[in-house]
């Protein structure tokens, strides 16, 4: 009987670091994006202005087994400031944070993959702010750091016109319906 409870624990162990976070395309490469449709009452508004399925967007950093996710975000910790921010892939699709996910594949090689994962990066403690130039928010941070790159990734900005958010802004679907961007299909997209 003890073994049986050793090789039961042993099992349970073995599954949890298996399933170690989310799963990933394995075509996945860093400069890749990932959407999100968020849990918080600022998801809401973005999914009722926006009327798509993310209501946030990272980018990948890093590789297979490290993923990272840098995005501009009101801040998801406490203590933290709102800005941008690298944060584990894993608590980035967290369920307390993350309803659902897909992953966007950036047509670009890799030398413009790198440069836009550097331009992302070189953004962290930028300020979250949707209405101040000085700061910005999350679709305008993978935008602007592929564009820095050198990819246009073709999107179009949305006219608002909201008591706190007058002006252009790129929302998240626009940003996912991009020529240059392709959604991948996830694994467990595969087993059903």
């Amino acid at each position: 009987m003890w073994r049986w409870w050793c090789a039961l624990l042993a099992l349970c162990a073995a599954s949890v670091c298996l399933a170690g976070g989310p799963a990933l395309p394995a075509e996945a490469q860093a400069g890749d994006l990932v959407f999100r449709r968020g849990t918080e009452s600022v998801s809401a508004m973005v999914l009722a202005i926006d009327g798509g399925q993310f209501s946030h967007v990272g980018m990948l950093v890093g590789r297979p087994g490290t993923w990272q996710v840098v995005h501009a975000t009101p801040s998801e910790v406490p203590g933290r400031a709102d800005g941008v921010v690298v944060d584990a892939l894993s608590f980035f699709l967290d369920p307390v944070r993350s309803r659902d996910y897909a992953v966007y594949r950036v047509d670009a090689p890799d030398a413009l993959r790198a440069a836009a994962v550097g331009e992302a990066l070189g953004q962290r403690g930028t300020r979250f702010r949707m209405a101040d130039p000085a700061g910005t928010y999350c679709t305008r941070l993978v935008w602007e750091a592929w564009r820095r790159a050198g990819v246009d990734l073709e999107v179009r900005f949305t006219r608002l016109a909201l008591p706190l958010m007058q002006g252009d802004y790129l929302l998240p679907t626009p940003l996912s319906r991009s020529p240059r961007l392709r959604r991948l299909a996830l694994p467990q997209d595969a087993e059903g």
